[in-house]
């Protein structure tokens, strides 16, 4: 910055200020950066320009999968509405693993960054690392809350499971349950949001055991579950089983196909299947999944908002506490003939 300062012939103040906002300058001097720019190719190093702030234009993103594609899609939510207020979102994946996001954290803070919105793993989380980080910058979480306290933007589960539960209930055998690996709080959560909907209609809540695994291979680990359970003397409790994420229902399927199952709505069929999340890819499964949709669009344009809201309430290079500040958004349940 010194040496292009020297070579427009103009003091590094105003040089900066142009970076910062380039409307901040006449437009003569503006003028004259941007021809000296074109000559030079000089581009200033945005992370060394942060560092030296008492609040950066950078924000924070961390997700345990960056292939899966509805966290592709709430990303790149964030990231074009962070893009048209002047910050950048700078995304990095756990990979569902605890080190890496231990690690990403770590990144995060070293970086100076405005705030974070982060989708945490949860039960594997290094809870002391995100609360040293929520010390001095916003959090807000998505997909699942860190905690009870912590702000969070997502999908009611209660709402949803009662939603689809009551569908199923309704037009078929009452629905089991095959749950997810206890890799976040969604895995508690939404059994309980199961068993409770369960309740409520007066019908038995059945839970089907499955393995203790730690994995984020969620296709694989319904599919190797219900291959297990269809190829058991018993089978699955009942005709309809509901899944606790649309990924384990497409292993679930699968499983089926590959035994001779017909899955489907209709008398000539043999298993009805229903997941939940309305994943990107759900409407192509084969058949087609009914589920209940997290409107990530909806969530990710929220999740961005309120960490605004929290950065214009917080002074420039103070701390702030994470306040409970939760924004529960209902499902929509997406009929299609799995179930």
């Amino acid at each position: 910055m010194e040496d292009f300062s020297e070579l427009v012939g103009l003091s590094r103040p105003t040089v900066s200020k142009y970076f910062n906002d380039p409307t901040s300058v006449r437009k003569k001097t503006r003028d004259t950066i941007e021809i000296a720019l074109k000559k030079s190719g000089f581009r200033p190093n945005i992370f060394a320009v942060n560092l030296n702030r008492r609040r950066s234009n950078i924000l924070g993103v961390i997700i345990p999968n960056s292939t899966d594609p509805f966290y592709m899609a709430l990303t790149r939510r964030i990231e074009l509405i962070a893009n048209e207020a002047g910050f950048l979102a700078f995304v990095l994946s756990s990979d569902g693993k605890a080190e890496m996001e231990d690690r990403a954290i770590k990144t995060l803070k070293s970086m100076n960054v405005a705030g974070a919105i982060i989708a945490p793993l949860g039960v594997e989380s290094h809870h002391r690392t995100l609360e040293e980080l929520g010390q001095s910058v916003p959090l807000i979480y998505v997909d699942s809350p860190l905690n009870e306290t912590s702000s969070f933007v997502g999908t009611n589960n209660r709402q949803s499971f009662g939603l689809i539960v009551d569908y199923l209930c309704r037009s078929g055998a009452p629905p089991c349950y095959l749950g997810m690996p206890h890799v976040n709080t969604n895995a508690l959560t939404r059994q309980i949001a199961y068993v409770e909907a369960m309740e409520q209609f007066r019908m038995t809540a059945e839970i089907v055991a499955v393995a203790d695994l730690k994995t984020w291979d969620f296709e694989r680990f319904g599919f190797e579950e219900a291959t297990r359970i269809l190829q058991s003397k018993s089978g699955f409790p009942t005709r309809t089983v509901l899944c606790a994420n649309d990924r384990i229902a497409f292993g679930v399927i699968a499983a089926a196909y590959q035994q001779g199952l017909r899955v489907g709505h209709g008398a000539d069929c043999d298993l009805r299947v229903a997941g939940h999340d309305d994943h990107p890819l759900s409407k192509y499964a084969c058949p087609p999944l009914t589920t209940v949709a997290q409107n990530y669009n909806e969530i990710g344009r929220l999740a961005i908002e309120l960490l605004f809201h929290k950065l214009d309430e917080m002074p420039s290079g103070t701390a702030t506490s994470q306040a409970d500040e939760r924004i529960l958004l209902t499902a929509e349940i997406m009929l299609r003939s799995s179930a």
